[in-house]
């Protein structure tokens, strides 16, 4: 019997329906699905499960470490432990200009306080920021975030150069990316599953969290069915660069461009109460068909993880090709008719 497991927090609704979908598909027959239970973890000892999906690990650093010595026993981990531990915000947008995915202008900045037991010798290699330079190529009104993390922490917007300096001194040591904002006139949220199944959601990032997926979309016609297969290509191409088998893609669409906002949420919201019963019913059997065409697939012993193109050209000796992003996604959309885009 090759067992499929859960990790999971504090979400409710997913982690149950998931393992009930899995186990009503297979009906027991050499597949099953529970909570991940974890008793003495010891190194390089395998666990029980072919396949464990990972809805937690970001925010307990014991269950990252306890996945990463899964894996190395041949469990199938979603997402990646591995990969998920090196991802960040700032390598993403750069790798999706690689792929031809259009992304906010974005600079990367160094923290306001210096790190913990270092000194100034410890930056003789950083030349000071030319803070004039910087507000001309990314320009108000902005967005100051966190280059790593995510739940809209330490998330600031930005209208002027003084909203900016009082926000950067509240980071200390947190490095930062100073993002232009986005007039949009649609938004999207895009579930990615296996790399391979994209739900595209209408999304109004703006609304209670309850309400965000209550809204249309507003692009029509021919127009929206190619704003609708952008996307979906724009979302494969992502999720197959990164590795990643569960995730979602938020777009903010300006002057009929999608613009990649958001694209690191490996363990993206799946409650019933936010994303609404339509959207829960096909994640959830999506979720559940991965699940087990992973576990028929797994190997014991082996690597049964997914690694995206990036990590597997370089493993190749093969280079990703550089790509710029189209030049038309630079433009700005008419504010009168737009709504700002507020990237997590």
């Amino acid at each position: 019997m090759k067992k499929i497991g859960i990790l999971f927090g504090q979400e409710n609704t997913f982690p149950q329906a998931f393992v009930d979908r899995v186990n009503q598909k297979t009906g027991g027959n050499g597949i099953m699905a529970e909570f991940v239970k974890i008793g003495q973890v010891e190194q390089a000892v395998p666990t029980d499960y072919a396949v464990i999906i990972d809805r937690i690990s970001q925010d307990v650093p014991f269950y990252r470490a306890y996945l990463k010595n899964a894996a190395l026993g041949g469990t199938a981990v979603i997402n990646n432990p591995f990969w998920w531990s090196a991802d960040e915000k700032f390598f993403n947008n750069a790798l999706a200009v690689q792929l031809g995915v259009p992304v906010p202008k974005t600079l990367l900045l160094p923290s306001k306080e210096r790190p913990t037991d270092t000194s100034h010798n410890s930056f003789r290699n950083l030349e000071w920021t030319n803070w004039d330079e910087a507000f001309a190529k990314i320009g108000f009104p902005a967005y100051m975030k966190p280059h790593s993390g995510g739940g809209w922490k330490s998330v600031y917007k930005l209208d002027n150069i003084h909203d900016f300096h009082r926000a950067y001194d509240e980071t200390g040591q947190l490095v930062m990316l100073l993002q232009e904002a986005v007039d949009f006139t649609d938004y999207f949220r895009c579930y990615c599953i296996g790399g391979k199944e994209v739900l595209i959601m209408p999304y109004e990032p703006r609304n209670q969290p309850h309400l965000r997926y209550d809204t249309e979309m507003k692009t029509t016609g021919a127009a929206g069915k190619k704003l609708l297969a952008t996307m979906k290509d724009y979302v494969l191409k992502l999720n197959q660069g990164l590795g990643y088998d569960f995730n979602t893609v938020e777009f903010a669409v300006r002057d009929g461009i999608p613009l990649a906002i958001d694209f690191g949420n490996p363990a993206p919201d799946a409650d019933v109460h936010s994303v609404g019963q339509q959207n829960f019913e096909w994640v959830v059997e999506a979720a559940a068909n991965l699940a087990i065409s992973r576990a028929k697939a797994q190997k014991p012993g082996q690597d049964n993880l997914t690694w995206g193109t990036f990590v597997r050209n370089g493993a190749g000796g093969a280079a990703a090709p550089a790509k710029k992003a189209p030049a038309a996604a630079a433009k700005k959309a008419p504010a009168k008719k737009a709504t700002e885009a507020k990237p997590e």
